[in-house]
């Protein structure tokens, strides 16, 4: 049991002897229930955020075995290299034979994501075939960061992209960013 004893301090005066007269209690009993009672209801009625996380479907790492490569016919393919400074260069096509690019543009509403539209809409009227669209390779350089991959994974979903992947960068891509100065600190 808690309690509070407060010492009504008597000390001596004059000559007499008076009794000591016993301090006022208070029994804190109650209050130290009632605070761990605060406190179990505050802990048990407390959302905890949960994190958000984006559903990437990975591709099974079967490098024996050589008919599980899929060939894609390259007016179909665009990659978005991520370089430093939040910029991304672009091309379509194959990097020794670009068809269009390489281009560099921003993150967000005003950089990719217009391009990436269009694509989408030219791509399966080029090709003659609606089933077939446009297919995204990301690959980001050591320079970019975690946020520009997320910002650009964002923007797959925010475009409605059904195909996109998430690759490594080659050396050429690499002097490609270099000579462009997007591979710099």
């Amino acid at each position: 049991m808690a309690e509070l004893n407060q010492d009504s301090g008597g000390g001596k005066k004059g000559g007499k002897i008076r009794s000591k007269k016993a301090g006022g209690r208070v029994d804190l009993t109650a209050m130290v229930d009632l605070a761990f009672l605060l406190i179990t209801f505050f802990m048990l009625t407390t959302s905890l955020n949960k994190p958000n996380a984006m559903d990437v479907a990975m591709p099974d790492k079967n490098e024996d075995d050589p008919e599980d490569r899929l060939e894609v016919a390259d007016n179909r393919t665009m990659t978005l290299l991520l370089g430093s400074n939040n910029k991304i260069e672009w091309y379509m096509g194959t990097y020794s034979e670009p068809i269009e690019g390489p281009e560099i543009v921003d993150y967000g509403k005003d950089g990719i994501r217009p391009i990436l539209l269009n694509k989408l809409e030219e791509v399966p009227r080029l090709t003659g075939d609606a089933e077939k669209g446009l297919i995204v390779v990301i690959r980001p350089s050591d320079k970019s960061t975690h946020r520009n991959l997320v910002d650009i994974l964002d923007e797959m979903n925010i475009v409605e992209a059904k195909q996109y992947m998430i690759g490594t960068i080659s050396e050429p891509e690499i002097e490609v960013l270099e000579r462009d100065g997007l591979y710099n600190d």
